[in-house]
């Protein structure tokens, strides 16, 4: 199983070090892929924007997102450009996570109808195939004919979306038992689909090390998170905060199937890069 670190994009506070320095020492310690994760309503960095300061001073690690919020870019051909930009600059790192998001809020802001959230997420999977492919003449042209592309959700809809279109199913959240029940109805969906093999699968989980641990994991996870009432408090309870309870949440994600895990801090100190390579 790959091990990914997220990027501190939606940290509270970040700075160009927890891009920049942090995507280096990153690529340095030997992760497979940098995430983000998104939101519009809130005081983070966007992730495509992110990644493309990470690709410009990188030459292996994958970049992905973990997800985008996709129906929150009213233009897809716009978002299928700025993909494909970014994949292009980056020699073909570019892996797009995608789903449709929970957050009404961040739908208002855009002027966009959360309750059609899922149809034009729909429509927007089968726009971006079509662009990738050459139709329009939006370029430029991916490096592999399309970046990387997962979807990520719970819904019986997310399964059948990533079995359709994507190279995956990403799970967005959630231990590794939920992890392992998920994917068991995305590989279904695969075989339903009649695809060849099982898709590849990706998981979420969050991290704070040293000396701040408790801290950090309840000033940024909890206030992130905040507008998710009670269970806000559950995440913070699930960042794994000791070498050796990353040791042993990397074990269970294994064991149930995931073949990359992604662990997203809590701060944006780079130096909680080295910590977790070294708990790894």
């Amino acid at each position: 199983m790959d091990v990914g670190i997220g990027l501190p994009n939606a940290v509270r506070s970040v700075d160009r070090a927890g891009i920049v320095d942090w995507a280096q020492r990153a690529e340095a310690a030997g992760f497979s892929s940098l995430g983000t994760i998104d939101r519009i309503v809130y005081a983070n960095y966007e992730s495509l924007i992110a990644l493309a300061a990470a690709a410009a001073v990188t030459e292996k690690v994958r970049l992905v997102t973990d997800i985008l919020i996709a129906p929150l870019r009213r233009s897809t051909a716009l978002l299928a450009k700025q993909a494909a930009t970014i994949d292009h600059l980056s020699g073909g790192r570019l892996v797009l996570g995608l789903a449709p998001g929970g957050r009404p809020d961040d739908y208002e802001v855009s002027g966009v109808d959360f309750h059609r959230r899922g149809r034009i997420f729909d429509a927007q999977l089968d726009e971006l195939t079509r662009l990738w492919s050459g139709e329009g003449g939006v370029g430029p042209a991916p490096v592999n004919g399309r970046p990387g592309l997962f979807v990520g959700g719970r819904a019986d809809a997310s399964y059948r979306r990533a079995a359709r279109f994507a190279d995956g199913w990403t799970a967005g959240g959630g231990g590794p038992e939920a992890f392992a029940k998920g994917r068991e109805q995305a590989v279904a969906a695969w075989r339903d689909a009649g695809r060849d093999g099982e898709p590849r699968t990706l998981a979420l989980a969050y991290f704070a090390l040293g000396s701040r641990a408790e801290e950090d994991a309840q000033s940024n996870l909890g206030h992130y998170y905040a507008i998710a009432g009670d269970y806000a408090e559950i995440i913070v309870r699930s960042a794994v905060k000791t070498p050796e309870a990353v040791r042993d949440l990397i074990a269970a994600f294994e064991q149930a199937g995931a073949d990359e895990l992604i662990l997203f801090p809590a701060s944006h100190d780079p130096a909680q890069v080295d910590l977790l390579a070294d708990a790894r």
